[in-house]
């Protein structure tokens, strides 16, 4: 994946308020050439995310959360894949999510096209802002609501949230998808349409907050199949097995949404 300048290297010259952590630079294939990732060393504690969330992206790097709990260990765990990466702008949302509909979805039903974003004069919360809808979500997660086991706080360089996985090479969707690239370029259309942020990542899951989620259920059933694209195994093997039920359950007025690959 084609980057900025990291940060990294220089961190503690950043003036940057961080707990005590490391650089991650651990991947398959041995060391990579620069740090992909800095990460804390204890749990993240409520608050601990605002500091970073503000200071942070000024010098080139964004907060996530890497869940390390769940028996897969931390990210020098995850068999990390940044050289196996492309560039996430030059993939089209669109195509890669017909491709996948192609693939997975059943043979007689065509791909149904891009959901709209939700219509501004029927949402009520249609002017907030993603980082701060981001931060409330990540205080919830800290609070213990939510999938994860054992949040940490780290920072990773990249400009966009939705490049986040990217960045650090991620292969959590590797049965589905190999180049996370492509997975960053549909994020990147969802922060366009509906205002995620990539807040949280394990092994296998992944977590997004949602500044402007889809209001009727016309709009929630039309982005149901950009989901199902995206990440099959949320509909084949979550509580709702139909996009129906996906819709009204998962994403009707809903400020996070929750991936996870088999």
């Amino acid at each position: 994946m084609a980057t900025l300048p990291n940060p990294l290297p220089r961190l503690a010259s950043l003036g940057l308020d961080l707990p005590a952590g490391r650089l991650i630079d651990a991947t398959d294939d041995g060391p990579w050439h620069e740090p992909l990732l800095w990460l804390a060393d204890g749990a993240a504690a409520p608050g601990a995310w605002s500091a970073p969330a503000e200071a942070a992206p000024a010098v080139g790097l964004l907060p996530v959360l890497l869940d390390v709990g769940g028996g897969h260990g931390g990210p020098e765990e995850w068999e990390l894949m940044p050289g196996e990466m492309s560039y996430p702008g030059d993939h089209d949302a669109e195509e890669v999510l017909e491709d996948a509909w192609d693939e997975y979805a059943e043979e007689d039903i065509d791909w149904p096209g891009l959901a709209d974003g939700p219509h501004a004069d029927a949402n009520a919360d249609s002017d907030a802002d993603p980082d701060s809808v981001a931060s409330g979500i990540v205080e919830s997660l800290l609070d213990g609501a939510g999938p994860l086991k054992e949040p940490r706080l780290a920072l990773v360089p990249a400009r966009r949230s939705a490049d986040i996985p990217t960045a650090i090479g991620w292969m959590g969707p590797a049965n589905h998808e190999s180049d996370t690239a492509r997975l960053s370029a549909v994020l990147r259309s969802w922060e366009d349409r509906f205002g995620i942020r990539v807040v949280a990542l394990g092994f296998d899951h992944l977590l997004v907050s949602v500044a402007h989620p889809p209001t009727t259920l016309a709009e929630a059933e039309a982005l149901a199949a950009e989901h199902f694209a995206f990440c099959p195994d949320n509909i084949w093997q979550g509580a709702d097995s139909t996009l129906a039920a996906y819709a009204e359950h998962q994403l009707l007025n809903q400020p996070a949404w929750h991936f996870w690959w088999d």
